[in-house]
């Protein structure tokens, strides 16, 4: 297998999709039982914060996700809101994020990071090499 890509319209619906493909890929690529887990709940997690961005922006725009096993198992999940939207809240803190005047988007996005740095430890977020957006990017070891 070389990529596996699937693109969803920003509807919380289709985050258990990508959850269940993500998962099934994964156990293909070789990702050890004991991190299925993981691996579900990063990419649901790294989807959901996608889907509440598209919606923070009303953008009609698709969620794209991207699945590789080559030398490890990676999963890129990429929307298209500003920059400042998709990266600003990954340098706040427990206080900045406890704040009453930040959106429910807002808290899903920050909080979003803040899990995925806990299920993931290979996890790099940055804008996207093409147009606008964020690149979430998770990297699991596979055991062949």
């Amino acid at each position: 297998m070389a990529t596996v890509r699937l693109s969803f319209s920003p509807a919380p619906v289709h985050v258990r999709t990508a959850r269940l493909v993500g998962v099934a890929v994964a156990r293909r690529a070789g990702v050890r039982e004991d991190l299925l887990d993981e691996v579900r709940l990063a990419i649901g997690e790294a989807c959901t914060r996608a889907v509440a961005l598209h919606h923070q922006y009303g953008l009609a725009d698709p969620v794209l996700v991207e699945m590789s096993d080559s030398g490890a198992y990676s999963v890129r999940v990429v929307d298209r809101a500003p920059i400042e939207a998709g990266l600003g809240l990954a340098a706040l803190n427990a206080d900045e994020l406890a704040n009453e005047a930040l959106t429910d988007e807002a808290l899903t996005t920050g909080v979003g990071f803040a899990l995925l740095a806990g299920f993931v430890e290979d996890l790099q977020v940055r804008p996207v090499a093409e147009g606008v957006g964020t690149e979430v990017r998770m990297v699991w070891p596979v055991g062949r």
